[in-house]
């Protein structure tokens, strides 16, 4: 077991996304994954049905307590859903973050749909996390709201991808999963360049918790000292077996297997 990961996120009760995702995906990589919890959810694979907010102060215990004992070599956020809970993490953040590496998973929509981000506290998202980042992941309709342009095609995402760099973050990982077609491409920028990583779409509905996933799959890499492409190649990788070998659980968007490393001896 190397690198420890302080994941920032809701709880998910169906385990496939939020914080049982991001365990189960940071254990898969051989990681240590601590939380604070920012809500609970219940949901399932069908949708979300209710949200119970909790309260700033004690995500912010949750945070200082794991950051004074057992520390973090790096740190996943998920699910923020309102303004002062985004100023809360960015406030213990500058208080004990130090120069531990922050991936930021702007989570602001469910898989079937719910809002998980209150429309006004995209700012604060914007304002306080984001130059804090070391890298963010922002799927389409996420990016398109965090920078204001329709995103139809690979041009569009570099214009996006390059708009949320000058939010101050070190690197966006832009993920094309929304758009149509076999391939499926997802596009890293940074301020040295770009580069793309494309690989065949999957027929299915066992997508949900993804983008947590593949968010706290990075986190992972980054805590045990991989560069950035090599997390993302690897998230990718760890990501796309998952989903293929999939459960099948649950009558909507059921979950992965996350624990597929440990069968095939990753």
């Amino acid at each position: 077991m190397r690198g420890r990961v302080l994941i920032v996120a809701g709880s998910d009760s169906g385990g496939g996304a939020g914080i049982q995702g991001d365990i189960k995906t940071v254990t898969a990589l051989t990681g240590y994954a601590a939380t604070a919890i920012t809500a609970l959810t219940a949901q399932n694979t069908l949708g979300v049905f209710g949200i119970h907010p909790v309260p700033v102060e004690f995500i912010a215990q949750q945070m200082r307590l794991v950051l004074e004992d057992i520390g973090a070599d790096a740190i996943k956020t998920g699910m923020l859903h309102s303004g002062e809970v985004i100023d809360t993490v960015a406030d213990v953040l500058e208080e004990l973050g130090g120069d531990i590496p922050l991936v930021v998973d702007p989570v602001m929509v469910a898989k079937g749909g719910a809002l998980l981000l209150d429309p006004d506290a995209s700012h604060a998202l914007q304002r306080r996390l984001l130059p804090r980042a070391d890298v963010i992941t922002p799927n389409i309709p996420e990016a398109q709201v965090l920078s204001g342009l329709e995103i139809l095609d690979l041009d569009d995402m570099r214009h996006a991808a390059n708009l949320m760099l000058s939010y101050g973050p070190k690197a966006v990982l832009l993920k094309g999963g929304h758009m149509e077609g076999e391939t499926v491409t997802d596009l890293l920028v940074t301020n040295d360049g770009e580069e793309v990583f494309t690989s065949r779409r999957i027929d299915t509905l066992h997508t949900h918790g993804t983008g947590c996933t593949l968010a706290s799959a990075i986190a992972t890499g980054l805590a045990q000292r991989l560069t950035l492409p090599e997390a993302v190649t690897r998230a990718r990788n760890y990501v796309d077996q998952a989903i293929r070998q999939a459960p099948g659980y649950g009558g909507g968007h059921g979950p992965l297997n996350h624990a597929w490393t440990v069968a095939d001896g990753f």
